[in-house]
């Protein structure tokens, strides 16, 4: 199988460390992906925003990059579900032939890192190690769009170690939704309030989601709150071991003898 990956702008700007653990992790269970350099945004923040023409290259981009590859693999249900549900709607507003039929081609095969490790994969178990207390907060597009259901759950409820907590009203909003959270920031702010709020209710030491857009939202709230929760993209949980858990408790030691050692 000729895999790709598409990291996404977001993540490749803000959190690469998502893109490795989607590379590491598909590693892991044997598949080697290509990297298309000439990837870039899927254009979706044009497309929410209204700015359907000028998504236009930003489409024909990506199905340029992926094109001829069975599987393009995404670490973001929001990209992956702009890829599968709009950009048939953009090529068919441009009346392009081509464009249309690359779209038909291309966007079939994306799928959301959870999708692929389940569906394609046929995995569930991937080998994870996580002793932590998890929580996991199911996006917009992930439920709404790509319809991901009870994957991630399958997916973490099998990582060793791992302590999965229900969070209270998941299915509610965060708030964020891309330049929703700018244009209507007072509304965004307590939609994402009460999201926090649930997220400390369950008394999870981390977040996890397929998005990390929302979890910078909700990330920062609670960050805010000095509530001691920290955020994960699922990738990074998916592709935790042992052998990385048992390295990260040897350096702690030594961590906090050098903090012991400063001056007051």
């Amino acid at each position: 199988m000729k895999v790709a990956l598409f990291v996404t702008c977001f993540n490749d700007t803000m959190f690469p460390e998502s893109g490795k653990a989607t590379v590491e992790l598909l590693e892991r269970l044997g598949v080697e992906g290509d990297f298309p350099l000439e990837q870039t945004c899927c254009g979706q923040m044009h497309i929410n925003t209204g700015y359907r023409t000028e998504a236009v290259p930003l489409v024909r981009r990506f199905v340029e990059a992926f094109e001829g590859y069975d599987a393009v693999v995404a670490p973001s249900a929001s990209c992956a579900g702009t890829i599968v549900h709009y950009h048939h709607k953009i090529a068919a507003e441009r009346g392009d032939a081509a464009l249309r039929d690359g779209v038909h081609r291309v966007a079939p095969r994306t799928y959301e890192l959870t999708q692929f490790l389940v569906d394609v994969l046929g995995r569930e178990d991937v080998g994870a190690y996580f002793p932590h207390r998890v929580t996991y907060h199911p996006t917009c597009h992930s439920l709404r769009a790509l319809g991901l259901g009870d994957r991630p759950y399958r997916l973490l409820r099998a990582v060793r170690g791992l302590t999965l907590i229900d969070l209270p009203e998941r299915e509610e909003c965060c708030g964020f939704g891309g330049t929703f959270a700018i244009k209507n920031a007072d509304v965004s702010v307590a939609m994402g309030a009460d999201k926090a709020r649930h997220v400390r209710e369950t008394g999870a030491e981390v977040l996890v989601a397929a998005d990390n857009s929302c979890l910078t939202h909700i990330g920062g709230l609670l960050g805010r709150e000095r509530s001691g929760v920290r955020t994960l993209h699922i990738a990074e949980v998916l592709a935790s071991t042992e052998r990385q858990a048992s390295r990260a408790q040897a350096e702690r030691p030594a961590e906090s003898a050098q903090l012991k050692g400063m001056p007051a």
